[in-house]
């Protein structure tokens, strides 16, 4: 990477495809045999991705550490997925200061702003101190001005249909 820049990039909207993105990425810097980490700041379950990604070992890491759908009727569980979501962004900065990934993807961090279980001070100080040769993707909707203003590309993902509002489910291999 000696000739490459380490870019900000970031995918939101209200469209889907932004994960889609990040990972399409991904695979691309994986083919690459560029070293690619996806933490994910809502996501536990497992999905296609995860299934994927264990077939891509080694080069290819996908660490889910959120909690899932956030009841905002409970405290307590509001007060669960804030502190998971603190816990990942300090695995942000592990990884960023471990120096052994080239992509750094933070899937879902956009939401974990806008549902204020992260500071918007603490995401921009990561954005801030990244290496310099680091690519590093940030997804989710309502992406802060701020965060615009720091990136290299933003890619809005804007929804013309979607199956679901004609009552279709979530479909296997498609949104999960």
């Amino acid at each position: 990477m000696s000739n490459s820049k380490g870019l900000v990039l970031v995918f939101t909207g209200n469209g889907k495809g932004k994960t889609t993105a990040a990972l399409g990425l991904a695979l691309r810097a994986w083919g690459h045999d560029m070293k690619v980490l996806v933490l994910q700041f809502i996501k536990s379950q497992q999905c296609g991705e995860h299934l994927a990604a264990q077939r891509m070992q080694p080069g290819l890491e996908i660490r889910p550490l959120g909690l899932g759908f956030i009841n905002f009727n409970d405290p307590a569980d509001v007060a669960r997925q804030r502190d998971a979501a603190r816990a990942a962004l300090s695995s942000v900065a592990a990884a960023m200061s471990a120096g052994k990934y080239q992509v750094l993807i933070l899937d879902e961090v956009l939401y974990a702003l806008k549902y204020g279980l992260l500071e918007l001070a603490d995401v921009l100080k990561l954005i801030k101190q990244k290496p310099a040769d680091l690519h590093l993707v940030l997804t989710g909707r309502d992406v802060p001005q701020e965060i615009v203003q720091l990136a290299d590309l933003v890619t809005e993902m804007k929804e013309i249909k979607h199956p679901f509002k004609e009552g279709i489910p979530a479909q296997k291999g498609i949104e999960f």
